[in-house]
């Protein structure tokens, strides 16, 4: 027979999760913070009350200076608000913008950080140095982000027009890969993944690694294949190591690579064991040590996320089902939790209920599972990625479950 006390806690249990509004998730406007009534995991609305569409990084881009994170928001911007900024030509009408915003993770307080009036863009931050890097037509901007003061860091030339992806451990470097305008082309015809994916890969077309020197703005050609060169990201630690991918379809591919930018040394991460056994949407480890990666052996069958060992080569991997499948997935400082964004019935998992954000605890060969968010009214389409918060104690995603896109953080202690 229960005793009095445990009821009584059962009680004040209860009643604290109904004061803390135990809702389902989306379908229909949130309030700022809510309890998911199906996980009893608190969340909370990062972006606030700004209008129109927020995204936070994808989920290989460091967003984080210290306690704040950087991340987007499109809306309706006044012409008054608009700065023109070097090389801008900026018109003074009313357009429907994307600009970058900063949100402090202990006061939820949004703080705007430019105002570009051409299309803008560039997930590229450095936290050691405190520099939020982005890109407004051929010119890269570099952005102070504690006086918010922006300047020119480098224009492309005409013959060899690309964009930035990645930024190096001490800031020094930026990295991209350039497309010929034979590939630019297929996309320009082709813009639904289904179709120009296989169009690009089978085409086997040139592509270029660069470095930009900041300080410089010396532009060095590092290595050029006849493959679709994808996904950079430069090291957490080691300056010089990036990281890259083979894209196209992943069971045709060996798909991660990593290059050394001083000596122009390539190595393959990973060897396939397996027919039809795929890898990739690779992620270094805070501690710069371990590339980590979605891992299926062979696709669609078993799960995985596989880790490799950078300075040894060596390999673990910890297995989970079916419906634990996820797009993407991160690790937190230490590398001892892992979350993944989840998936819905048409992603490669073919998952029947694979709709979840969930946190990962590594338990010998496998990963024990817990689900923190129900995202049955998500549209997949809008890939959630997952961040751990700098302090380990939340896990940041985007989501459309409201109908707009919001950012959004869900509390890894259960309320």
């Amino acid at each position: 027979m229960r005793s009095f006390l445990t009821v009584l806690l059962s009680a004040i249990a209860c009643t604290s999760l109904q004061a803390q509004e135990l809702m389902e998730t989306g379908g229909k406007k949130m309030p700022t913070e809510w309890i998911d009534k199906d996980t009893h995991h608190k969340i909370v609305r990062l972006s606030g009350d700004l209008p129109g569409n927020s995204l936070s990084f994808y989920f290989h881009n460091n967003p984080f200076i210290g306690n704040n994170m950087v991340f987007y928001n499109s809306s309706k911007q006044a012409a008054a608000d608009v700065t023109d900024m070097k090389r801008e030509e900026a018109k003074p009408t009313n357009i429907n913008d994307r600009q970058l915003y900063s949100v402090d993770l202990a006061t939820r307080k949004t703080t705007r950080l430019t105002s570009c009036a051409s299309p803008m863009n560039g997930e590229v931050v450095c936290e050691k140095t405190k520099t939020v890097f982005y890109q407004v037509k051929d010119s890269v901007f570099s952005l102070d982000f504690n006086t918010h003061k922006s300047k020119l860091v480098f224009v492309f030339p005409e013959d060899f027009k690309s964009a930035i992806m990645t930024v190096n451990a001490d800031g020094t470097l930026l990295a991209g890969s350039r497309a010929t305008d034979a590939e630019k082309e297929i996309l320009k015809n082709n813009p639904n993944k289904s179709s120009y994916f296989n169009l690009i890969y089978d085409a086997h077309l040139p592509k270029t690694l660069f470095t930009i020197d900041v300080k410089t703005g010396k532009l060095d050609k590092i290595f050029t294949d006849s493959a679709w060169l994808n996904h950079l990201q430069f090291s957490t630690i080691d300056p010089n190591l990036l990281s890259f991918c083979h894209e196209g379809p992943w069971h045709k591919v060996n798909r991660i690579w990593t290059i050394d930018v001083r000596t122009k040394k390539i190595t393959q991460v990973h060897h396939r064991t397996m027919d039809m056994e795929i890898w990739g949407h690779e992620w270094f480890g805070k501690s710069g040590k371990t590339i980590w990666f979605d891992l299926q052996q062979p696709r669609g069958t078993t799960f995985f996320v596989g880790g490799y060992d950078v300075a040894t080569g060596k390999e673990v991997k910890y297995e989970f089902g079916r419906n634990d499948w996820s797009v993407h997935y991160n690790s937190n400082n230490d590398e001892t939790l892992f979350a993944g964004d989840g998936g819905d019935p048409g992603a490669v998992a073919k998952a029947p209920d694979g709709q979840w954000i969930n946190l990962f605890t590594p338990n010998g060969n496998k990963f024990d599972v817990e689900k923190l968010v129900n995202m049955k009214h998500h549209q997949y389409k809008l890939e959630p990625n997952v961040h751990f918060s700098p302090d380990g104690k939340w896990i940041i995603f985007r989501a459309n479950f409201e109908g707009e896109s919001g950012v959004y953080a869900v509390e890894i202690r259960k309320s």
